[in-house]
C-alpha cells in the first residue's frame, strides 16, 4: 500500500493535504521531525504532545490547510489505535497477570535451578527472552533486576556477566517481536503479515541475542567491574502468595499466543488455500487479537486461580494492567497520526521520486532513517513508528517475505545506541548503580550490537528468502 499518489489516495477516500514540491516538503519533514526532538528532549514534553504538536508543524511548514492537517492527524491516530490499541490491551493484561502471579518468578526460579556456572548467562538470556515475550520492555527490567542482583550476590558473579544477557533478552523482544507496541505498529503502517514477521523476527533475535548478550557480557564485565548494589533488590512479588503457578502451565500460557501466530503463518505457507478448512480454523485462531484474547483467559486459570486468586482479586489484576499502559497507547496513537499526516503530504512520493536515483537497498534505508529518529528522540517506539511512516510507499510491490523483513529493519535500527535521552538508559543506570560512563560502556553498546547485528541477518536472509 503506498497511500501517496493522488490517484491512490482518491481511491482510499483521501485526498492529499498539500500540493507543494519535494524541496518544500523536505523542509516540512525536517522541521516536524526537528519540533518533536526538540520538544521531547529539550523541553522534557511528553511524546504524545510532541508527536500531535510535530504532525501540526509538518503540515504548516508543507503549507497545507491547517484544518486538512488535523483530519489527516486523527484519521491516522484513530486507524493506528484501532489497529493496535487492543493487541497492545491485551499483551498488558497478560503480562500484569504473569507478574502478580508469581508464574514469572516461577520460570526464573525453575530454569536458575537447573544453570550452574558457564550456563548461568545463558540461563538469564532463555529467562529474559521467555519473560519478555508479552511484558513491556519496562516491565520486565523491574521483574528480572532483583533476580540478576541475586543471582550476581550469592553466585559471587560480575553483575554485568549476568545482567547484560539479562537486558539483551528483554530488548530483542521488545524490538523485534510482537506482540510489542513497536513492531506491531511497524505490521500495521506497512501491512505486513503478522506471523511471517513473528518468524522471521525469531529467526534474526535468537543469534542476535546470543551475540549481544552472553557473549558480549564477557568483555562488559571487563570493562566494567562492579558488584550487585544491595539496596536495590525490591521485594518479589511472589513473596506474598501461598502458591505460585507450575512451571509447564505458565510457560505454555506465555507460548500460547506466539504458537497459534507461528502456526497460521506456516499453515498460510504450505497449504495456501483460502477454502480449506484447517486455513480456515489457523486464520481465526492465529489472528492477533484470538491469539491474545485466548492466552488472556486461558492464563486467568493458568496463572491466576493458580496463584489462588479469587474472581475478584483476577478483575482488579486485569484492571490495573490497563491504567499504566494509556500512555504507551496515546504515544503509539499520535505516532501513527504523524505517519497518516506524513502519507497525505505527499512526502512517501516524495522519498519515492528521490530513492530512485539511490544505490542504498531499501532495508538499509529503513535502518538508517530508524536510527537517526532514535538517536534524536531516545525513544525507539517513536522511531519505529515515524520510520514506518516514511518507508511506507517502498514497501509498495514488496513480496510477505520483504515486507516482513523491511518491519524488523526498522526494529533493529529503533534500539541503536541507547544514550541520556532514553529512559530506559537511566533506569539501567540506577538500577545496576552505575555511573554515566559505565552504562554507556555497557548498556549502550549492547544495544548498538543488538542493532547492528539485527540489520545484518535481516539483511543475510533477505538474499537467502
Amino acid at each position: 500500500m503506498t497511500g501517496l499518489s493522488v490517484e491512490t489516495l482518491a481511491a482510499a477516500g483521501t485526498a492529499p493535504i498539500t500540493s507543494a514540491g519535494n524541496t518544500q516538503l523536505g523542509i516540512a519533514v525536517l522541521a516536524g521531525i526537528a519540533v518533536i526532538v526538540l520538544l521531547i528532549t529539550r523541553l522534557k514534553l511528553h511524546a504524545f504532545l510532541a508527536l500531535t504538536l510535530g504532525s501540526l508543524a509538518l503540515g504548516v511548514f508543507a503549507g497545507a490547510p491547517l484544518a486538512k492537517t488535523i483530519a489527516s492527524f486523527t484519521a491516522g491516530l484513530g486507524s493506528t489505535v484501532a489497529g493496535v490499541g487492543v493487541l497492545i490491551a491485551l499483551g498488558a493484561i497478560l503480562g500484569k497477570l504473569l507478574a502478580d502471579s508469581g508464574g514469572a518468578d516461577e520460570i526464573v526460579d525453575t530454569i536458575l535451578a537447573r544453570a550452574k556456572g558457564r550456563a548461568m548467562p545463558w540461563a538469564m538470556v532463555l529467562i529474559a527472552s521467555v519473560i519478555g515475550l508479552p511484558l513491556f520492555f519496562e516491565v520486565g527490567i523491574v521483574l528480572l533486576i532483583p533476580v540478576v542482583l541475586l543471582v550476581a550476590k550469592r553466585g559471587n558473579y560480575s553483575l554485568m556477566r549476568i545482567g547484560i544477557p539479562a537486558l539483551a533478552g528483554l530488548s530483542v523482544m521488545h524490538g523485534l517481536i510482537p506482540p510489542h507496541p513497536g513492531p506491531l505498529v511497524a505490521i500495521d503502517a506497512l501491512d505486513a503479515n503478522l506471523g511471517v514477521t513473528l518468524a522471521l523476527g525469531v529467526v534474526v533475535a535468537i543469534p542476535t541475542v546470543i551475540i549481544a548478550g552472553p557473549l558480549f557480557s564477557k568483555y562488559a564485565a571487563r570493562w566494567v567491574d562492579i558488584p550487585a548494589p544491595e539496596h536495590m533488590v525490591p521485594q518479589r512479588p511472589s513473596e506474598d502468595l501461598e502458591h505460585r503457578p507450575r512451571f509447564g502451565a505458565t510457560v505454555f500460557t506465555v507460548m500460547l499466543p506466539v504458537v497459534l501466530m507461528l502456526a497460521k503463518a506456516l499453515v498460510d505457507i504450505v497449504v495456501n488455500d483460502p477454502d480449506n478448512a484447517v486455513q480456515r480454523v489457523t486464520d481465526v485462531a492465529g489472528s492477533p487479537l484470538i491469539a491474545l484474547l485466548a492466552a488472556v483467559l486461558v492464563g486467568m486459570f493458568t496463572l491466576g486461580r493458580a496463584a489462588g486468586f479469587t474472581r475478584d482479586r483476577i478483575s482488579t489484576t486485569v484492571e490495573k494492567s490497563l491504567a499504566p499502559i494509556a500512555g504507551i497507547l496515546l504515544i503509539v496513537g499520535a505516532g501513527g497520526g504523524f505517519k497518516q499526516t506524513l502519507i497525505d503530504a505527499g512526502v512517501g512520493q516524495m522519498i519515492l521520486d528521490l530513492s530512485k536515483n539511490w544505490a542504498i537497498p531499501t532495508l538499509l534505508l529503513a535502518w538508517l532513517i530508524a536510527v537517526v529518529i532514535r538517536l534524536a528522540t531516545g525513544s525507539a517506539t517513536v522511531a519505529t513508528i515515524s520510520a514506518a511512516g516514511l518507508v511506507t510507499p517502498l514497501a509498495a510491490g514488496m513480496s510477505t517475505t520483504e515486507t516482513a523483513l523491511l518491519v524488523l529493519a526498522i526494529g533493529a535500527g529503533s534500539l541503536f545506541f541507547s544514550h541520556v535521552n532514553d529512559a530506559g538508559f537511566w533506569l539501567v543506570k540506577e538500577y545496576f548503580g552505575m555511573t554515566v560512563g559505565q552504562t554507556l560502556k555497557t548498556w549502550s553498546v549492547m544495544e548498538t550490537i543488538i542493532s547492528v547485528v539485527g540489520l545484518g541477518f535481516v539483511l543475510l536472509l533477505s538474499l537467502v528468502l
